[in-house]
């Protein structure tokens, strides 16, 4: 099953399934200790009733599973085959710990009031309805319960060393793109004011940043992959200079050792009242 309401179908991932999967497990583990921290400071704590939608192959999940050992946690994913590959990764986890429910963030088929919190990580971008989704999400938590989005704005991005001069209009030519699709590379900056059209109070929001000198290189590396960046090229987003520059960047990250990147993640918390 799909969505058409989304700009993300991993069957279209320009690396290939086996890379993106890879690619996806990389983004997850990277500074999930960060996101749990801040998870907890919002409010989540073992034993609550988890909703994780957009969960795709199960990282994310796993990482749930192992931080909250006393949690139920309910794995939402649109995608088949994402969540066959989440049975396989979780497969030894006890039924009473764990659901799979494979529906639309649009329409999950939940009951009302069902948990205490939701986490939904790198999804909110790809919707072309965020509205309609923070609602239906709002629907199935408790009075009390929390919704926290992590998520991207590329006007924030972060930074590469050695430097890309044209790095940010790079990013607006790429956010235009996805934009023309239905989708927000910008969406950070909207999520307070998402929340609050959603009806939730208690707004916060803060900022995950991850640098490859604490957490590791590979994530980068797969970042700058310069076949993500080929079809923009032939499809005419980015220029030959553009192409040429992210190719400089993704050289050094790949073999450098002088290379360093650092990205932020942005993370916005809501209650239900």
């Amino acid at each position: 099953m799909k969505d058409r309401r989304s700009t993300y179908n991993i069957q279209n991932a320009v690396l290939g399934v086996p890379d993106e999967i890879e690619r996806l497990r990389v983004q997850a583990t990277m500074s999930w200790y960060k996101e749990l921290r801040t998870l907890q400071w919002y409010g989540l704590q073992d034993g609550m009733s988890v909703l994780e939608v957009g969960s795709g192959p199960g990282y994310i999940t796993e990482q749930l599973l192992h931080s909250l050992p006393n949690s139920h946690i309910t794995s939402l994913e649109i995608d088949q085959a994402l969540q066959n590959q989440a049975k396989i990764l979780l497969r030894d986890v006890p039924a009473d710990r764990i659901k799979f429910v494979e529906a639309s963030v649009y329409s999950t088929g939940l009951p009302d009031h069902s948990f205490d919190f939701v986490v939904a990580r790198l999804i909110f971008l790809h919707l072309h309805d965020p509205l309609e989704a923070a609602q239906e999400l709002y629907r199935v938590l408790k009075p009390g319960g929390k919704l926290v989005i992590i998520d991207i704005d590329d006007g924030v991005f972060g930074t590469v060393n050695p430097d890309i001069p044209s790095l940010h209009t790079i990013l607006r030519k790429i956010a235009d793109a996805v934009a023309q699709k239905g989708g927000n590379r910008f969406i950070g900056r909207s999520l307070p004011r998402l929340l609050r059209d959603s009806g939730y109070i208690d707004i916060d929001i803060d900022s995950i940043i991850q640098h490859s000198d604490v957490h590791g290189i590979d994530g980068f590396k797969r970042q700058f992959d310069m076949n993500r960046f080929v079809d923009l090229y032939n499809y005419g987003v980015i220029n030959s200079d553009e192409m040429e520059q992210m190719k400089q960047a993704s050289e050094a990250i790949q073999h450098s050792s002088e290379a360093y990147g650092m990205m932020t993640f942005i993370m916005a918390c809501g209650t239900k009242p």
